[in-house]
């Protein structure tokens, strides 16, 4: 975006009758950053008392209506600072100013940041990044602030997307109104959306945000208000004038609201000799044949423009259903729901479910994805689940972290995003089913709950540098895990994950071990109680954790609870829940499964999540040409869905019984 010059923006704004009269004048000359509040100590003015006196004293100095900057904030950050850290698509602060050339720019000439382009009268990478990418140097120069106080201050910041607001709606022609309903255009704009439906999804939520109205506190501690507007109505046709293409894509699943384009998976036949030898998903025709028992959050462990390469690499053998942006929330299509994404590790989850790769990675604090993606992905979940009458719990909509790996060799090499910043509580939320214990006097299961903000594990290894000290700490920040302990003593050791640690050693606090903690939303069975400390049945093993009054990081709960049938001493736990021997015709291989190592012992009792067939979906061929493929084995076995660990895991159900807990 060509950014407009601040004497444009302040003649524009001295024509907005609502602003106040010492506001307009201050608007005649361009902004510097000596006129900007400065933050305390900086020995400039004092700054707002408080983050709601930033956002009236941003909204006034810009002529926009405090109720839209509000909205657009909380979309984009739910007016968060993140310490000043990037966001996954490089924006800063609570009104996400991207700083693309900063935060994303690649290093590929041995460790140096060069400018390839070598002129210093060009801002680097306006070649490299569109403007959706650098939204803080079109905010500098509106603002006149430097690029630096634009990331590190939420003043400023939040002074920086008022301008930019405000020069979306000069730019658009649209009234200097007073009236939030007259600035659909700017808000749409506000987006960085390439494609007509996303800005009006984001929009919208805006919108829908402000009807509804909004308070929390802020991660720097602030309280901050948005009053509702319930018959608020926005002028929706300033769309129209951002001249953005609509998708027209028959080819999509989507909710019609949202921006989805159709971008392929590869479908190819690697060896032309060998119809086995194919990429990168499989033909199927689900749910006619298959139930779609399942939905995956997974992020990308990777930006947007390659992950979209990759699952387009003819020689790559992953694929996933649909890919989101971080920055507006975008949803890229890449297999139908029909066929079968080679996405989550196990065949029997791959072949009953249907993956969503979010732009973010793991180890990076990963709360810093957009509220935008956020709700995006909720409202195609929230279509998803209703379209294949899908549960909307944690049994169902389960990360890559809980899915149990097929075999015992296979459970230590299992994936473990979206990692334990991934908020949860916060995501059910926008999926409109609430995390949310029915009770119970038994006190015999718990609701994992921590409180997202303030539960902040001490995590080690999260640099993505080469050689880097696993045991490095990881910097504090919120968390929907909970750390579970051999004994009711903080100080005491994790528990041993024997199938993710073959060796018998305990599991540690280094980011991706998921062998000793328990996910907000999952829930577990009571071992035992001692005073503040409660146990869980997690592996075979109790895991304490520490749960007092005030300070609940799990709620107690009624529900549902297997257990080994009387006289049985064990019940093994499978990470496939497939057919017995006898349900496999002549051309079809048998697919033997085997126990994990977990011990599901007498006098134990696990969640109980649902009840599945039996099946296995045979496809080994690249045409369906082999004996018996693109066909569904299914046998008298059906299995219970348990929360045996982390991840979930299957009982059959001839060994255990179910009961309800209140």
């Amino acid at each position: 975006m060509p950014a407009l010059p601040a004497t444009r923006l302040g003649a524009s704004l001295r024509r907005r009758p609502w602003a106040t009269a010492a506001v307009a004048a201050a608007l005649l000359l361009p902004l510097t950053s000596a006129s900007l509040p400065a933050a305390a100590g900086d020995g400039g003015e004092a700054a707002p008392a408080t983050r709601q006196a930033a956002y009236a004293a941003a909204a006034g100095e810009y002529g926009v209506p405090e109720s839209v900057l509000l909205g657009v904030s909380y979309l984009e950050s739910r007016w968060d600072t993140h310490a000043g850290e990037p966001s996954t698509d490089a924006g800063f602060g609570p009104m996400h100013l991207t700083d693309a050339p900063t935060v994303l720019a690649e290093d590929h000439h041995g460790g140096t940041a060069e400018d390839p382009r070598g002129d210093t009268e060009r801002p680097v990478g306006d070649e490299r990044f569109g403007p959706a990418l650098t939204t803080l140097y079109a905010a500098a120069e509106l603002t006149g602030t430097d690029e630096a106080t634009l990331r590190a201050r939420p003043v400023e910041n939040i002074a920086g997307g008022a301008a930019l607001l405000a020069a979306y709606q000069d730019e658009l022609g649209a009234p200097a109104s007073a009236d939030p309903a007259d600035w659909y255009g700017a808000v749409a704009k506000y987006a960085g959306a390439a494609f007509e439906q996303d800005a009006a999804a984001f929009a919208d939520e805006v919108y829908a945000t402000i009807r509804d109205g909004a308070a929390r506190t802020t991660d720097d501690g602030h309280a901050v208000r948005l009053a509702a507007h319930p018959a608020l109505t926005p002028q929706q046709r300033w769309l129209g004038e951002l001249g953005l293409p609509r998708l027209q894509d028959d080819e999509v699943e989507c909710p019609a609201r949202l921006g989805c384009e159709w971008i392929p998976a590869t479908y190819r036949q690697t060896d032309p000799d060998d119809i086995q030898a194919y990429v990168n998903h499989d033909k199927a025709n689900r749910p006619r044949d298959q139930k779609i028992e399942y939905l995956v959050i997974h992020d990308t462990e990777g930006r947007y423009p390659g992950v979209i390469n990759m699952v387009q690499d003819p020689t790559r053998a992953a694929s996933w259903q649909y890919t989101l942006r971080s920055s507006d929330g975008h949803i890229a299509q890449h297999v139908k729901h029909k066929d079968v994404a080679w996405q989550a590790g196990n065949w029997n989850i791959n072949a009953k479910s249907i993956g969503l790769e979010h732009e973010g990675f793991a180890k990076d604090q990963g709360t810093w994805y957009t509220e935008a993606m956020m709700r995006s992905s909720a409202t195609l979940v929230r279509y998803l689940a209703a379209k294949y009458d899908i549960p909307l719990d944690r049994t169902h909509i389960i990360g890559h972290d809980n899915v149990p790996g097929t075999t015992t060799p296979n459970i230590p090499g299992m994936h473990w995003d979206p990692g334990p910043y991934w908020d949860w509580e916060r995501y059910f939320e926008l999926l409109k089913a609430p995390l949310r214990s029915p009770g119970g006097s038994a006190r015999a299961m718990v609701l994992i709950k921590p409180d997202f903000e303030e539960n902040r594990p001490q995590f080690t290894g999260c640099s993505y540098e080469s050689g880097s000290d696993p045991k490095e700490p990881c910097p504090l920040a919120p968390s929907s895990s909970v750390i579970l302990h051999t004994q009711p003593d903080a100080d005491s050791p994790l528990l041993a994950d024997i199938g993710l640690h073959p060796d018998g050693r305990a599991s540690d606090m280094h980011v991706s071990d998921i062998g000793s903690r328990a996910s907000a939303g999952q829930r577990y069975a009571v071992a035992e109680r001692r005073g503040d400390w409660v146990a869980i049945w997690y592996h075979g093993l109790k895991g304490w954790f520490h749960n007092p009054a005030g300070a609940r990081v799990a709620e107690f709960t009624a529900g549902k609870v297997v257990t080994p049938k009387p006289g049985k001493e064990s019940v093994p736990v499978y990470g496939r829940a497939y057919p017995e021997e006898a349900a496999y015709p002549a051309e079809i291989p048998y697919q033997p499964i085997s126990a994990h190592p977990y011990e599901f012992k007498a006098g134990q009792a696990y969640s109980y999540g649902g009840t599945v067939p039996g099946e296995y979906y045979r496809a080994v061929s690249f045409d369906g040409s082999a004996p018996g493929d693109r066909t569904v084995v299914r046998g008298k076995t059906k299995y219970h869905i348990v929360q045996i660990g982390h991840r979930i895991g299957f009982v059959k159900a001839d060994d255990v019984d179910v009961r309800r807990v209140r």
